[in-house]
């Protein structure tokens, strides 16, 4: 099966004060480390860079062999259904994911591939490890069962028609999600879980840049080999 990758780039940074995924980790921009991470994997044969919405030209450094890019919407459901709709016609299986997740990896990128190819769409979730209290008028009304919750991450994969047929969907209704998997669910359709990665955290604040910075100057993630 043909893989591509879509990296939603597309956010204004308002709680960094400037748009994150550009800003240096490791002395490059941080939508770099995954889209690398994407374009020298194996299976994926295409990587979509999805910017802010209005971008005329992308950045000299977006490049690599099987990289493109294109112009976002206003939400990140309609930056994500860009990136998709960007995507070559003959791709069996489409990975979305967020460029705020720099650290992601082969193996979790493997995982995904995998289970979405087996079941049409996946995505990697880490399990509540805190009590999780439900709260209303300023009191905690009970503790609520951790068990089957968890914390989704990118890549989320689908079948490239699928995707399609759902952001279509949602753009004709004009819906918005927080996640690509959300779509599949009201769709009814089911989404499998495979195992996420503590590392693959996703940057918001100065505090997670910071840290971010600590992760790579201790050498505990791996950059893509362009990065080494």
């Amino acid at each position: 099966m043909t893989v591509a990758a879509v990296v939603v780039a597309g956010g204004r940074g308002e709680r960094l004060g400037a748009p994150k995924q550009f800003l240096p980790l490791g002395g490059v921009p941080l939508v770099m480390w995954s889209v690398l991470a994407f374009a020298e994997h194996p299976r994926v044969k295409e990587v979509i860079v999805v910017l802010p919405e209005g971008t005329e030209e992308a950045p000299e450094w977006l490049t690599g062999r099987n990289v493109s890019w294109c112009a976002g919407g206003a939400t990140r459901r309609e930056s994500s259904g860009a990136g998709v709709g960007s995507v070559f016609s003959d791709a069996s299986i489409i990975l979305i994911h967020d460029a705020a997740r720099p650290f992601v990896s082969a193996a979790l990128i493997d995982r995904v591939i995998g289970a979405a190819e087996r079941s049409h769409a996946a995505l990697p979730v880490l399990p509540v490890v805190d009590t999780i209290k439900r709260s209303e008028g300023g009191r905690v009304l009970e503790t609520l069962d951790r068990e089957p919750l968890g914390r989704a991450q990118t890549p989320q994969g689908f079948e490239a028609g699928l995707i399609r047929r759902l952001h279509a969907d949602a753009e004709r209704h004009g819906r918005n999600a927080s996640d690509d998997s959300a779509l599949a669910e009201r769709a009814g359709i089911d989404v499998v879980p495979v195992s996420g990665e503590p590392d693959n955290l996703k940057i918001t604040t100065a505090a997670d840049m910071a840290f971010a910075e600590w992760l790579v100057d201790s050498g505990r993630v791996s950059a893509a080999s362009s990065l080494r």
